[in-house]
């Protein structure tokens, strides 16, 4: 069974951009819930489009247990699984706004994410505990529905969530109602102990929800396992590069570089610039002599922009906000600020792209502002 397009274009009208895309890229239903698969999730990503038009794919029972007995444990994990994946596997909405999360955090924060799922602080992440922090991604994302047919977002919300959910309520266990209050507490990290008892509520999330690839990834074919950081660490570090390297490979054909017009293309991609064709020439007049940009720095280059709050404090006490800096400095505070080393040809090819009124120096609106947009690929 599949549904049409016009069923699709009616609810998109009730949507979130971020619903939006991700109904837009989504190829499988079960049970009334849509589902990316990893190479869905790949395309969203790293494309404006979907490569083809849509229809949602029911999966059986059998067949979706047929996808679950074949993801691999989270210690064979590597930097090509969700291409390895490709179309065997389901992704949750919630799943999809946790991993976009991942692409934009900077290292350090992968500690404070598994420390957010942590609720217990034995140094361990049970499934438990993962589905309570999925549910707060899921109360963030509430808050910024479109208002209109409320039979409309209930339709959405099976679509997206799997369940019918009350709009003043996170969970729904017997009579009991955790409002949100509470999840603003939790989010806070102001009360360890009322996020433990929350997590003993859960129970009611974990049977009303399907097993996913990532629940199976991360927890096992039974759910019992648990996840300690390294693994998380290593799966979130692990995504990042996978994006990056098929970003990377998509303009590279198969040589170790890129070229520096190359490069400005994937950084104006998803930024609000109108006219990147200005910032293109002005580039190639800038930099007549094609030297390359290898993984390396362009993968320096992003773990750079996911520190960009870090960077942007540098900054303002260079007083950025109110004067231009040149590429020593550029360079310095970004080493300072993120401990991050960007090569000089890397700086340079920074430069000549953003540096409108060609003096050598950056301001804060010529790059900060444009990057802000980059740093969330298109999703606000």
């Amino acid at each position: 069974v599949t549904e049409n397009r016009s069923d699709l274009e009616d609810l998109h009208l009730y949507a979130t951009p971020r619903e939006q895309r991700f109904r837009r890229f989504a190829s499988l239903e079960f049970e009334g819930q849509l589902y990316m698969t990893p190479y869905d999730f790949i395309q969203a990503v790293t494309n404006d489009e979907p490569k083809r038009a849509k229809k949602w794919r029911s999966l059986s029972k059998q067949e979706l247990n047929q996808i679950l007995m074949e993801t691999p444990p989270v210690w064979k994990g590597s930097s090509k699984l969700f291409r390895n994946l490709n179309e065997k596997g389901v992704i949750s909405y919630t799943e999809y706004l946790f991993l976009l999360c991942i692409l934009t955090k900077p290292h350090a924060g992968f500690r404070i994410a598994f420390n957010m799922f942590d609720t217990d602080g034995n140094e361990m992440v049970d499934k438990k505990e993962f589905l309570v922090l999925q549910e707060i991604f899921r109360k963030k994302n509430e808050k910024r529905e479109r208002k209109g047919d409320e039979e409309k977002r209930a339709m959405l919300r099976l679509q997206l969530y799997g369940y019918h959910t009350s709009t003043n309520s996170v969970l729904k266990t017997g009579e009991d109602l955790v409002p949100r209050s509470y999840w603003d507490t939790v989010r806070r990290s102001t009360s360890q102990a009322l996020f433990s008892d929350l997590a003993e509520r859960a129970d009611d999330i974990s049977s009303s929800l399907s097993d996913t690839t990532l629940l199976v990834h991360f927890f096992g074919k039974k759910g019992k396992a648990e996840l300690n950081f390294e693994d998380f660490y290593r799966f979130m570090d692990n995504l990042q590069t996978e994006v990056l390297e098929i970003e990377f490979l998509s303009y590279s054909n198969g040589m170790n570089t890129i070229s520096e017009e190359d490069f400005a293309h994937i950084l104006l991609r998803y930024t609000n610039v109108e006219n990147t064709s200005s910032y293109l020439e002005n580039m190639r007049c800038r930099i007549p002599e094609e030297k390359g940009i290898t993984f390396d720095e362009f993968r320096s280059f992003f773990q750079f922009l996911n520190n960009l709050e870090d960077f942007t404090i540098a900054m303002q006490m260079y007083n950025f906000a109110s004067r231009s800096i040149g590429q020593d400095e550029f360079k310095r505070a970004v080493y300072v600020a993120t401990g991050v080393k960007l090569s000089p040809h890397l700086v340079n090819t920074v430069f000549k792209i953003f540096d409108v009124d060609r003096d050598d120096q950056l301001s804060y609106k010529e790059f900060i502002g444009i990057m802000k947009d980059r740093l969330n690929r298109g999703f606000r």
